[in-house]
């Protein structure tokens, strides 16, 4: 990339330029652009972004570290691949962190913070009536986020959107949506109740167990998928483990 004549030269411009490139390999990843197992070329990624091969170096190390990306002797870097065991393993750490920032925000909640929360609640409750899936999905995935924001333990926040971040990379039947709405909006109230109340005990329990509960469902769908598969395809999953 040309260095612009108006500009003087700082590392700070290579740096940023790797974490634009960054963003981009991951949107790619996790809209399922670049699928689980892909190859990532840093020539072919460098010509297809129009950047040089130095930021996409950089890049694909920070993608490295965030769990989306192995970098393999011999062979580069390929996009991971998940399994089922490992996904569960996913869920596991994900319930603790989010049980954990339940737990904080119940104990440090501010009067807006209760408002906003209940505003977004009271969003999923009509999409929920109007059976409108996509609009529960945008307002469940924020009312985590607000969780992990209003909480305050950047830490938490950090270790969760890295593993929901990961979990995406296991696609199998839609992982990232919500199987069962009505079941998820009241454990979302449950979670609510207790963070207004105050209750750190309660709200971990809850946040714990919403999150279990998406896990069990979750593999309810796989079960469902393997029934109704045809008899080849359920023998050939079998062998497979």
């Amino acid at each position: 990339m040309a260095l612009q004549a108006d500009k003087p030269f700082h590392a700070s411009n290579i740096q940023t330029l790797a974490m634009a490139v960054q963003r981009e390999i991951e949107r790619q990843i996790l809209t399922g652009e670049l699928k689980a197992g892909a190859r990532l070329s840093e020539s072919a990624t460098a010509e297809r972004l129009g950047v040089s091969r130095g930021p996409v170096r950089e890049a694909m190390r920070g993608l490295k570290e965030a769990g989306l990306v192995d970098i393999i002797a011999n062979k580069g870097v390929v996009v991971r691949k998940i399994g089922f065991e490992e996904a569960l393993d996913l869920y596991d750490l994900r319930s603790a962190v989010f049980g954990l920032a339940c737990a904080t925000l119940a104990r440090r909640r501010s009067r807006a913070q209760c408002r906003s929360l209940q505003e977004n609640l009271k969003g999923m409750r009509d999409a929920c009536l109007q059976g409108d899936k996509d609009a529960y999905y945008r307002l469940n995935v924020a009312f985590h986020a607000q969780i992990l924001d209003f909480c305050g333990n950047r830490r938490a926040k950090s270790v969760y959107e890295g593993v929901v971040k990961e979990m995406h990379l296991f696609r199998r039947r839609g992982l990232s949506r919500v199987p069962n709405i009505e079941a998820s909006l009241l454990e979302h109230e449950a979670i609510l109740e207790a963070v207004v109340a105050g209750d750190a005990e309660a709200a971990q329990a809850a946040g714990r167990a919403h999150v279990l509960n998406g896990k069990a469902r979750f593999t309810g769908t796989l079960d469902e998928a393997a029934q109704d598969a045809p008899a080849g395809t359920r023998k050939r999953r079998a062998a497979a483990g």
